[in-house]
């Protein structure tokens, strides 16, 4: 009997399913199981490193609650009611942010949130000596809200800033929805962020290497003189960490070619950094 080349039922189909369940046959029993099950289906060629990357940040947002990643207070950029306009206008420029606190007397007393793009819809016109008319309500949440239902929120509401209040009712801090999808999708880069390139190799005085995880395996190739492929994997942190076959953690080390690669840096999600040295060498 000829199979429709079509069908969900084909040869290829099957083998994928197979693999997944066999991967699963034992249920994980906890949160731990499970994520160390995606990392051996990541490291079996099921799921993609961004796509382990995401469902194990989506997993850890259940997790985390708005006190373990807001903006603290002192960090916060308000704006003062009375404020004269150039300076409110000064302060919005330099700052880069889209969206201002705007509050009374003292900084616990928030009447409302000022939006860029509400303000300078009125830059240079003489009835725009008071801003009170440009606020938009402030959403208040506890420190205890968990990020998957502040995300929620978010969505529902279509807000994308909330000021964190403690017990007492005074400012904490101040979350966005970029905080919150950061969590998930790893750093956002946007215009106001520090541009500079980062340092991905960095020699030592022992002939040794600092190695981001980053770094492109054709310049470690350069830099080095090794001969390693990089058709597989772009980065040597993709390299490495198929070499393991499993999520190193800070001390483990591998042999892979000529080089002895300890992990320096790392966190639940993925590797950071090596400590990298030729085999034999010293370093």
């Amino acid at each position: 009997m000829n199979e429709d080349p079509g069908s969900t039922n084909g040869p290829a189909h099957r083998s994928w399913w197979d693999r997944l369940g066999h991967l699963f046959s034992s249920e994980p029993r906890n949160r731990g199981e499970l994520i160390e099950e995606l990392r051996n289906a990541q490291v079996n060629g099921l799921l993609s490193n961004d796509t382990l990357t995401m469902v194990e940040g989506a997993i850890k947002v259940t997790e985390l609650s708005v006190d373990d990643v807001m903006v603290p207070r002192a960090q916060i950029v308000s704006l003062p009611i009375d404020a004269p306009l150039p300076d409110i206008l000064a302060a919005v420029v330099e700052s880069g942010h889209s969206r201002f606190p705007v509050h009374g007397e003292d900084k616990d007393e928030v009447l409302g949130i000022l939006l860029a793009k509400d303000l300078l819809k009125y830059f240079g016109k003489a009835e725009c000596s008071d801003i009170r008319g440009l606020l938009r309500p402030a959403v208040l949440i506890p420190e205890s809200m968990r990020l998957n239902v502040l995300l929620a929120e978010f969505r529902l509401t279509r807000n994308h800033m909330a000021l964190v209040v403690d017990e007492y009712g005074g400012v904490a801090g101040l979350i966005t929805i970029e905080d919150v999808l950061e969590q998930i999708v790893g750093e956002i880069d946007d215009e106001h962020d520090d541009e500079e390139d980062p340092i991905l190799m960095l020699p030592l005085d022992n002939g040794a290497l600092t190695v981001s995880a980053l770094a492109p395996i054709s310049d470690f190739n350069d830099e080095t003189g090794a001969h390693f492929s990089d058709e597989e994997f772009d980065t040597i942190g993709g390299m490495v960490t198929s070499e393991f076959g499993h999520l190193p953690t800070v001390g483990e080390e591998i042999t892979v070619g000529d080089f002895l690669f300890r992990v320096t840096e790392a966190d639940d999600r993925r590797v950071q950094q090596f400590h990298v040295s030729r085999v034999g060498s010293e370093g």
